[in-house]
Formats: structure tokens, C-alpha cells, sequence
């Protein structure tokens, strides 16, 4: 495991600085709740009556006076927006970056297959990945707890289970670009989160548009539908799996023939 160990310190300063960048946008938010508490009933009522910007992002079918319809807003948008850019970013040039960074050749030289190397650089994804939202599952717990709110636990943890899943989805996804690529490409990645994301906004707005719910895996993210209905969406969740996977499959199918300069 020598490369993935690699990988985690090469992108050790990027994972710290997502990482605490999110967590302290989170905290924030949960800290603010108490003093806003009071004044969230004239808030869902303005929300209510905004039309397609709050069908978009789902404010009509939460109530903001509780801590979990203002946490599945305000840290949905953040824990979504900011992990689906940190795990594209992580997956887009992790394939790419040998021949951009012209280090190819000596890797290649060494006694390991490009099916171990496509593995370990998989899974040097996930782990960073994963780490990322165990900080963050913990800093939400116990600031929610800090600021003597109950915690909901079966929301919350549907919540963060489903930002994981789409974080785990998007980068199987770069990660199979990745190795299409010559050289890395960070825009990409931020370009791909950004495109899911505001497919899923017009799948809110526009009726005839509300296929794209299947598309984008910030579908099955919504915190208005979890939060009401109190389950993740197999269907949706199932489709985004099979992206993902397709990803990782053309990942390896390609990494293994193509020829690496």
C-alpha cells in the first residue's frame, strides 16, 4: 500500500483545508440557530411564499423554527456544495497528474501492475473521502449537542449518509475521467459537481424537467424529502451507483491500455 500512502500525503494539505473549511461553516451555522430560533417563524413564512426559488431548494416543505429543517438548508447547502467539490477535485487528476507531472515513467518502472496502481489510488480516494465526513459527522453531533439542542439522529444521519453517497458517486465518476485525460484538469472537476447540482434546481423548478432528479445525485440529497419522508431514495441512490461504478469500470479498462506518456 505504499502508493496509496503516498497519495495521502500528497494530498494531505488539500483534505485539511476542505476539510476545516467546511467543518467550520457547519459550526457556524449550528451555533447561530440558537439566536435565530426565535425569529425562523417569519422566515419559513417569507421562504413559503417565494415561489420557484423556494420549491428549488426545498424550503417550502420545512419548517425553519426547528433545528433539523434549518440544518437540512443552510448545512445541507454547505456539506453538499463543498464535499462534491473536494471528492471531484480529489478523483478528477489522481489518474492524469503522472502524465502532467511527468513522474509516469518512473512509476511504470517500478514492479507493480496499473491495475494495482488504478486500485490504490481508488482507494486513497475513498479514505480521504471517508475521513472527511467522520470530522465532519462529529463536529455536527457535538456542536449540536454544545448548543443544548436534542439531537435527531435518524435525520441527521440520513442526511450525512446521503452527502457521502454522493461524494463516493461524483468521484467514481472523475476518477473514470481521470484516466481519460492527458493532463489533470481542476475545472473539470468543479465543473462536473456544479453541472449535477444545478440540474438538480431545475428539476425543482420545472415540472417537465423532473427526470433529472435521476441524473444528478444531489437528488436523493434533498433535505426537505428526507427529512419529510425519513428514507433515502433507493431508486435514485441505485442509478447514481451504477454511474459511479461506470466510472471506476472506465477507469481501469482504460488505465490498463492506454499509453502513458
Amino acid at each position: 500500500m505504499t502508493l496509496v500512502r503516498h497519495e495521502l500525503r500528497q494530498g494531505k494539505t488539500s483534505f485539511l483545508i476542505w476539510t476545516a473549511s467546511i467543518v467550520f461553516l457547519l459550526a457556524t451555522c449550528i451555533f447561530l440557530f440558537p439566536e435565530m430560533k426565535g425569529q425562523m417563524d417569519s422566515v419559513t413564512d417569507i421562504f413559503a411564499s417565494m415561489g420557484s426559488f423556494t420549491e428549488a431548494f426545498g424550503m417550502d416543505r420545512l419548517n425553519f423554527g426547528t433545528l433539523i429543517g434549518f440544518y437540512a438548508v443552510e448545512c445541507g447547502n454547505v456539506l453538499g456544495l463543498g464535499g462534491a467539490f473536494y471528492a471531484s477535485l480529489c478523483a478528477i487528476g489522481i489518474l492524469s497528474k503522472e502524465e502532467k507531472e511527468k513522474t509516469a515513467e518512473f512509476l511504470l518502472t517500478h514492479p507493480i501492475s496499473r491495475i494495482r496502481i488504478v486500485t490504490e489510488k481508488l482507494i486513497a480516494v475513498l479514505i480521504q473521502i471517508t475521513a472527511m465526513n467522520l470530522f465532519i459527522y462529529a463536529v455536527s453531533v457535538g456542536s449540536i449537542a454544545a448548543v443544548g439542542e436534542a439531537i435527531p439522529w435518524k435525520e441527521i444521519n440520513l442526511l450525512h449518509l446521503a452527502y457521502y453517497l454522493l461524494q463516493a458517486e461524483l468521484a467514481g465518476i472523475c476518477f473514470g475521467i481521470s484516466a481519460l485525460l492527458r493532463k489533470g484538469s481542476a475545472g473539470a472537476g468543479l465543473g462536473i459537481a456544479a453541472m449535477m447540482y444545478f440540474l438538480n434546481l431545475v428539476a425543482n423548478i420545472a415540472d417537465v424537467a423532473e427526470f433529472l432528479k435521476y441524473i444528478t445525485p444531489f437528488g436523493y440529497c434533498e433535505g426537505a424529502s428526507i427529512v419529510s419522508g425519513g428514507k433515502l431514495d433507493g431508486v435514485m441512490i441505485a442509478i447514481g451507483s451504477v454511474m459511479g461504478i461506470g466510472g471506476i469500470m472506465i477507469a481501469y479498462l482504460n488505465y490498463t491500455k492506454k499509453d502513458i506518456h
